[in-house]
């Protein structure tokens, strides 16, 4: 499934949840503690989201926005309902 997140980097705690957006398209909110500093924050943003969905990393790709904070990965093996989810946490910003 491909997944919509917006990134930001520098975060005080590594955390996935919240959504970032417009209503009929949000995207997956995702907070590294990685500074955004020669794709390092990158790495993190995939380790976090296969942490959250329950993945190993392989099964989570950067598909666009390697330069972006809205970034667009595919993510093997997961469904709706955890997006939805995951999207549910955190404050709507």
């Amino acid at each position: 499934m491909r997944v919509r997140v917006r990134v930001r980097p520098a975060a005080p705690a590594t955390r996935v949840g919240g959504r970032w957006g417009a209503d009929d398209d949000p995207a997956l909110v995702v907070r590294v503690r990685t500074p955004a500093v020669d794709g390092r924050a990158n790495s993190a943003v995939v380790a976090a989201l296969a942490e959250a969905f329950g993945v190993r990393r392989a099964a989570v790709r950067l598909v666009t926005g390697a330069t972006s904070r809205t970034k667009v990965v595919e993510v093997e093996g997961v469904d709706s309902a955890a997006l939805a989810a995951l999207l549910a946490l955190g404050a709507r910003r």
